[in-house]
This record gives C-alpha cells, structure tokens and sequence, in this order.
C-alpha cells in the first residue's frame, strides 16, 4: 500500500502543487484547508505523515501539532512562510519532525518526506530490544519505557535513541546522527538536531533518566548510565 499523506494548507495552490508531488512520487493524498479540518481528518484517519502549514485559519499549525500530539505519534512536516529560527525551533519543540520554508521546491519536499518515511521504515525493520540501565526500547512495537514508564516520541526523537542505544558505549558525532536519523544527502541543520536531542533529554529527565545522554564536547554524543532516579 502506498503511504498515505494529510496535506493541511489553506492555499489550494499550494495543496495543488504538494499534491501532484506527492501523487507523482507513488504516494497517496488527501487535503485540508484549516487547522481544524486537518485536525479532525488526522485524528479520523490512518496517515502515514502530515504536511502542515504553520499559519492556518481556525487553528494555526502549531496548536493542531500539539493536539495531535496527544494521541499520535503521525510524522508532522511543517510548512512556514517565515524564515525565522523561532517558528522552526518552536516546532521541533512540540512535536515535529522536520520543516520546509516557503517557497519550496516541490522536489526537496519530497526527498524530505521520502526521508521521514524512511526513518519510521527503518525503525520497523530493526525489531531488536534494547536495554540501558533503567531505560528501555521495545523497536518492534516502538516503545520507549524508563523503569516500566512509557515515554511517548515522535519518530525522529525514536530513532534518534535508537540510533545511540545500537551503540551505546561509542560516541556518535552530529553528522553521524544526522545520517543515521535522516539519511544521507538530505541536509538538516544543527539547530534541528540539537532541539530533538533537547526534547529526547527533557522527556527521559521527566520520565526519571536525567543522565541518559551524554554530550562529549568536540566529538559527539553518547548514551549515559540511564539510572532512574
């Protein structure tokens, strides 16, 4: 079955264009032109990723990521017309998994949700538990638990651990993280990487792992004891 992907925007020319796209790439579309539409549709349907534009009318990008967010762990790409680091660092924040800015090339949108795509695959395909202290990994039924806790993350932040916990004693430089979570050839910027690994530490510290990840300055990172406080 080809993956099926919600494109939430309120400009049918801009639905038109990711539509032929995706459509063009083997995927299947479907459309919403607010933030509640694309909310209710999200919620109703079984959506392999979500494109969605940060300024929508009757509820903006950011509140329908966070709502979703709730229940689902559905890929988001975010759209945004504003070259601004607070829209893009505020939507790794509460849940997304990537962004475009617009204009966009239609080619690169679909390498970018090609890559998401990926990463959920990938993360399927390696059904191997893993375990480090207190923490967790059940890959087949993508869970993540610290001292039976579940811990609730996007697809990016999973297979970001999932990346460290494979090697868990090795340092792992950005770049390697980057191709191990996004693929090579796709570029992502520091800034990205660093929110999700700030997410991934905040949601493991709260979960009761406050040294799960270890930053060793100049080289990488590295998975730490993992003892639940």
């Amino acid at each position: 079955m080809p993956a099926r992907i919600l494109i939430v925007d309120d400009d049918p020319n801009i639905r038109d264009v990711i539509g032929f796209a995706v459509e063009a790439a083997g995927f299947g579309a479907e459309f919403a032109g607010n933030g509640l539409e694309g909310l209710a549709k999200a919620l109703r349907g079984r959506f392999d990723l979500v494109v969605l534009d940060i300024g929508l009318p009757e509820m903006d990008g950011f509140e329908v990521c966070k709502a979703l967010r709730r229940t689902s762990d559905v890929p988001i790409l975010f759209l945004t017309a504003r070259d601004d680091e607070i829209d893009r660092v505020l939507g790794m924040e509460i849940g997304g998994d990537d962004y475009v800015i617009k204009p966009f090339s239609p080619r690169e949108l679909v390498a970018r949700i090609k890559a998401i795509l990926k990463r959920s695959v990938r993360v399927v395909a390696d059904d191997r538990p893993m375990q480090r202290g207190a923490l967790e990994m059940d890959v087949e039924r993508r869970l993540c638990h610290v001292a039976e806790r579940e811990v609730a993350l996007t697809t990016s932040e999973f297979s970001l651990l999932r990346a460290l916990m494979r090697r868990p004693d090795h340092v792992i430089s950005r770049a390697q993280l980057v191709d191990d979570v996004y693929g090579a050839n796709i570029h992502v910027s520091d800034r990205t990487i660093d929110s999700h690994i700030r997410n991934l530490r905040a949601k493991l510290a709260d979960a009761g792992c406050p040294e799960a990840i270890t930053t060793v300055h100049g080289v990488g990172l590295r998975m730490g004891a993992c003892s639940a406080t």
